[in-house]
């Protein structure tokens, strides 16, 4: 293909793109899919810490 009259295009890094997969497929597999139920839960410690802090905060 004919670079000349792309001026913003880069030659792809493929050992790059390969890491960068790789990485992605290692943390799929360990951590699993993003799902609701681990961003809720996630949103739930979020504010049952904010509340303990606010708690402790009001009996000092």
């Amino acid at each position: 293909m004919n670079e000349e009259h792309r001026p913003f295009s880069s030659p792809v890094d493929a050992e790059g793109t390969k890491a960068n997969f790789d990485a992605n497929q290692r943390k799929l597999h360990s951590e699993g899919a993003s799902s609701l139920w681990r961003q809720v839960s996630n949103l739930l410690i979020l504010v049952g810490v904010i509340a303990l802090i606010i708690i402790i905060g009001r009996l000092l």
